[in-house]
């Protein structure tokens, strides 16, 4: 698949899930948003950009803490839901750009955070979209990728399958040791890992998703067959008769050479 044609399923997708992924409540969960602010260091005086910023729901986060906020998504109809959110909390140190995470807007050394969730399993070239992000951060400035990792060859190719059913503009959960050796090639250092799960209820996950007809019949399919197995590396269970699992998520830092 070439990255025009990646783009567009990523557009079609999130122009879809723009409104139910903004109200998805696990997407705005109190520890995690924390555990994000602590793990970048995030202070009043920071300038922070959030890359692929869907509904602005982190970026709105970050702006309550921060000086000034500036996020960034490929698809117009999540920046429509993020100037939504910043109107409802009267935030007025934020900005929006539509653009592609690829060749970011932006100048040299423009934020001292950099930041992105949920977006590089999504993406064909993510060392790209990496050195992209270390190159608008300041010398001393962190940048940081939140998403979901696989833990070895054959889990994640369980995985990616079931996900590109869920959602067909998925490309792959990298591994942590793709994570290391992305930001070692983007000239970053004292590189830490954090890790969170995001606990979600099947039904009301693929509620806020669009997946070709029939596709969502066959995910749940595969995640009933997984409960008790875990190919699929994410704790399929059953809790009061509906199928729950946990996306296993990996918080990487790392900061940039001054």
């Amino acid at each position: 698949m070439d990255a025009e044609r990646q783009n567009e399923l990523i557009v079609e997708q999130f122009s879809a899930q723009a409104e139910p992924f903004a109200k998805f409540k696990a997407h705005s969960q109190a520890d995690a948003m924390r555990l994000v602010r602590e793990a970048v260091g995030l202070g009043p005086d920071d300038e922070a950009l959030d890359v692929a910023c869907g509904p602005g729901l982190v970026a709105c986060d970050f702006a309550e803490h921060a000086a000034r906020v500036a996020g960034i998504d490929l698809t117009p109809a999540m920046i429509e839901q993020a100037r939504r959110l910043q109107a409802e909390k009267g935030l007025t140190n934020l900005e929006w750009r539509v653009g592609d995470v690829s060749n970011l807007p932006f100048a040299d050394s423009a934020f001292s955070i950099v930041f992105t969730r949920f977006s590089f399993h999504h993406l064909l070239d993510p060392a790209r979209a990496l050195g992209e992000m270390a190159r608008v951060c300041r010398p001393g400035g962190r940048v940081a990728v939140v998403d979901v990792y696989s833990r070895n060859p054959e889990q994640g190719a369980a995985y990616d399958h079931v996900e590109k059913l869920r959602d067909p503009s998925h490309v792959r959960a990298l591994g942590l040791d793709e994570f290391a050796g992305l930001f070692d090639r983007a000239g970053l250092k004292d590189v830490a890992t954090y890790f969170h799960g995001l606990d979600v209820k099947l039904d009301e996950l693929l509620a806020t998703s669009f997946p070709n007809e029939g596709a969502g019949d066959e995910v749940r399919r595969i995640f009933r067959e997984d409960i008790g197995v875990d190919r699929l590396g994410v704790n399929a269970r059953l809790v009061d008769g509906a199928i729950h699992f946990t996306f296993p998520i990996a918080l990487v830092v790392g900061q940039k050479s001054s």
